[in-house]
């Protein structure tokens, strides 16, 4: 995910960036935040390689934050458009160029968390991760690159996308509870799937798209099948 700052004061921003930070950490997302001082910059900057998520203040010296998002939405009709500002009168502005939110300052760090919630809630397809610790030491896992993981051994072993194979020591209670996103699925006491990747589910077996199938428990059975119907469904208005 990638996260522009465009303000013309060197503190704001910093303030802003600390705030962003302590979210990105709370939900475990993969992000990186880039810092502007004026319009024109990400702009230019915007046009080479698009962003995901902006903070836009209103008011930067000559500059009008509302003209930049104007010029934002001539190449960039999806990137999502945050307002930081002293004041709502732009509002009008705002909703023409689809403004997802205003930050009014002086905010807190409440007033971000609820904001990222709702980001979350409308992109659930963006980049999270969790870090395990690994015998080679600690490894983040994209939550995308999880095929499906096991627990055999008083270990857990993770299958991902790339072929490799991660294993942790760790129970399978504590792996579960940190793959809080909708997209996993535990198939019985000791497997849980990474539902993105299942292209069926025939009443028994989770069939991935690699052709691997992952036994699901029969007292499980109707529960998989009404998860990966959510899930699909989920998937298609994302889309």
């Amino acid at each position: 995910m990638r996260i522009a700052i465009v303000d013309d004061i060197a503190s704001e921003r910093d303030n802003l960036r600390a705030g962003l930070d302590a979210q990105i950490a709370r939900l475990s997302l993969d992000a990186v935040i880039f810092d502007f001082d004026s319009g024109a910059d990400f702009l230019n900057a915007a046009e080479a390689e698009r962003f995901d998520l902006v903070f836009l203040d209103i008011y930067m010296g000559n500059e009008n934050g509302v003209n930049t998002a104007a010029a934002l939405r001539r190449f960039d009709t999806d990137c999502l458009l945050v307002f930081t500002t002293i004041s709502t009168d732009h509002a009008l502005e705002g909703f023409r160029v689809r403004a997802f939110h205003y930050l009014v300052k002086p905010y807190t760090a409440a007033d971000l968390a609820d904001l990222f919630d709702e980001i979350v809630k409308r992109f659930p397809a963006l980049e999270r991760y969790i870090e395990v610790g690994s015998t080679s030491g600690a490894i983040r896992l994209l939550l995308r690159e999880i095929l499906y993981a096991e627990h055999y051994q008083h270990q857990i072993h993770i299958y991902r996308t790339d072929g490799q194979e991660t294993v942790i020591r760790q129970t399978f209670r504590e792996f579960s509870a940190s793959l809080t996103d909708g997209r996993f699925f535990p198939c019985s006491r000791g497997i849980i799937v990474n539902l993105e990747h299942a292209e069926d589910f025939d009443g028994t077996d989770f069939i991935l798209k690699n052709g691997k199938r992952i036994p699901v428990s029969r007292d499980l059975a109707k529960s998989a099948r009404l998860a990966f119907g959510d899930f699909l469904f989920g998937r298609r208005d994302i889309s």
